[in-house]
């Protein structure tokens, strides 16, 4: 018996049981559904018993198809959770029971059986920000990743930025424009951000993926770059624009209590008609990107955002995994531009990238996350 089976009732073994929950109502569905197809093709399925559970856009969870390909971006094509996908499945709320339950139209549920981990997957708000991980908490159920707080906090670029100067990490000048001040004040956000300088980026605090940024050349360009933040979250974060290469660095939690584990540093570079690293360069346009692990960097530098990836993991409270994201600017300083709690995961996103560099392949990465997430404990995080 290896250290991944248990007892069942009725004194046999069994795989553990891993629940993988992607799609979801946020902005980012799709690219967490890109994230679930590499997740479903690196797990050991002779360790794990896999049940893929989709939400869809409007917040149904089904029982998805265990294809990873059904969930790849395949020819510019996003990929979606739709309600015929498959049954209606219930999760547990209460302490003791970790049971998914399948609602079919005029059948009785059915058990689907026990879970004893959760990877979920979602990018963005209703998953990425803390509510899925809240809902697991309320039926002591194990998962992957930072607890409440540090999966909330990490979604808010503002309080985010708070905390990581609290710490003492470095950030970028900004102003946060909450919706009263907008609404009521609104020159004076125009008076505060002409003080930062232009260009400006303007971003919904509470998303993912480039969605809703605009960089700003003008002045009189500010109004409807705000608004269209505000589309996707009324509090918004305006950052002067850094000049500097844009670094990356993925942190991973001890399985023995010790420090944090940080990879070598990546490196992207955005090229075309991309003014920086939005949604289409991420996902839609692979030419105009170029992804380097490990960057070229003076030893010094990589050491450096090294040790400050691990300071900022622990300033948020992180579990499980992250990447901390930097500017390296001409003269040498670092500056940590945002922390993700769940990082795009697909074996060609930057954080499986930079851990292959640093000699923690796909698969090991993913048991890695998997073996944490089951000898945690549960309860109040």
């Amino acid at each position: 018996m290896d250290g991944f089976e248990v007892g069942s009732e009725e004194g046999a073994t069994r795989r553990r049981r891993v629940a993988v929950v992607f799609g979801g109502r946020s902005g980012e569905h799709a690219i967490s559904c890109v994230t679930a197809a590499g997740v479903l093709r690196a797990i050991d399925r002779e360790r794990y018993d896999v049940v893929p559970i989709g939400v869809t856009q409007n917040g149904r969870w089904v029982l998805a198809a265990d294809d990873p390909g059904r969930w790849e971006l395949t020819g510019g094509v996003l990929p979606e959770v739709k309600d015929g996908d498959g049954p209606g499945v219930v999760a547990p709320l209460e302490v003791g029971d970790r049971n998914l339950r399948v609602l079919e139209p005029g059948q009785v549920p059915r058990e689907l059986g026990e879970v004893d981990v959760v990877f979920p997957l979602l990018h963005g708000p209703f998953g990425e920000d803390g509510t899925l991980q809240g809902l697991l908490e309320l039926a002591d159920v194990n998962y992957v990743g930072s607890g409440v707080l540090a999966s909330a906090a990490g979604m808010d670029k503002h309080v985010m930025k708070v905390l990581l100067a609290d710490a003492g990490l470095p950030v970028g000048p900004h102003v946060v424009v909450f919706p009263r001040a907008w609404e009521r004040a609104a020159r004076r956000v125009r008076d505060d951000v002409e003080e930062l300088g232009y260009p400006v980026f303007v971003k919904p605090a509470r998303a993912g993926s480039s969605i809703g940024i605009t960089k700003v050349h003008r002045p009189e360009d500010l109004d409807a770059a705000i608004e269209r933040a505000r589309r996707h979250d009324p509090k918004v974060v305006v950052e002067a624009m850094v000049e500097g290469r844009e670094i990356e660095c993925g942190v991973l939690e001890s399985t023995d209590g010790g420090p944090p584990a940080t990879s070598l540093p990546g490196e992207i570079e955005v090229g075309g008609e991309h003014e920086f690293y939005d949604f289409e360069a991420k996902y839609l346009d692979e030419e105009s990107i170029r992804l380097t692990a490990p960057a070229d960097l003076p030893d010094a530098v990589t050491q450096r955002v090294r040790e400050m990836s691990a300071r900022a993991f622990d300033a948020l409270g992180c579990e499980g995994l992250a990447r901390v994201d930097f500017f390296v600017q001409p003269d040498g300083r670092v500056l940590v531009n945002e922390i993700n709690t769940m990082p795009g995961f697909t074996p060609f996103s930057m954080y499986p990238k930079v851990w292959a560099a640093t000699g923690l392949e796909y698969p090991a990465l993913v048991d890695r996350l998997l073996t944490l997430a089951l000898t945690r404990r549960t309860g109040l995080r």
